[in-house]
């Protein structure tokens, strides 16, 4: 019995070490998302520029694009701000926005001064479509193939590095060049 009670939270250290050991391996900015391999979700929403025109999910099917989220209120999102306006002219791939809980005036001076690398920007002041992407902030990555699947999301700022190690070989070979 006195062996049991040296053994028992000895027991238990070893479990609580390797829990421990397991999440300090992982890299806090891959949050896993539940919408890889599955359809992106519906939506039907305004353009940031031209209120009266919708752009639908169904809209961009047949053509591999990427989906970034942000905000004039984010600051990250102004640091990343050049990497997609590179990959926008680079890729050869349409790039979206996704003005997530923003002020449409505040969005539309932003990239008036930041530059417009986007072929649409769609306008979610509710931020509903972010929640359906699973959205946790801004600013965050999507690449959805021609079929609308989602093949990556990336949470936070892209980096040089991102981009060249996962978005960009990605981007070639669902569109045939890689």
């Amino acid at each position: 019995m006195k062996r049991l009670h040296l053994l028992l939270p000895l027991a238990i250290f070893a479990v609580v070490a390797g829990f421990l050991a397991v999440g300090l391996g992982l890299n806090p900015r891959e949050v896993p998302s539940p919408l890889i391999g599955k359809p992106a979700p519906d939506f039907s929403l305004p353009r940031l520029d031209e209120p009266g025109r919708v752009v639908k999910r169904d809209d961009l099917l047949g053509q591999v694009w990427v989906l970034n989220v942000w905000a004039s209120w984010c600051a990250p999102c102004r640091e990343e701000h050049p990497l997609v306006i590179d990959l926008a002219r680079r890729s050869g791939v349409p790039v979206y926005g996704l003005n997530y809980k923003d002020n449409r005036n505040a969005a539309m001076q932003w990239l008036a001064g930041l530059g417009d690398p986007y072929r649409a920007t769609l306008f979610d002041p509710e931020g509903r479509v972010g929640i359906d992407f699973g959205v946790y902030g801004v600013p965050e990555t999507f690449v959805i193939d021609r079929q609308g699947i989602v093949r990556l999301k990336h949470t936070g700022p892209l980096t040089p590095d991102v981009l060249r190690e996962r978005v960009e070989p990605l981007l070639r070979e669902l569109s045939g060049r890689g």
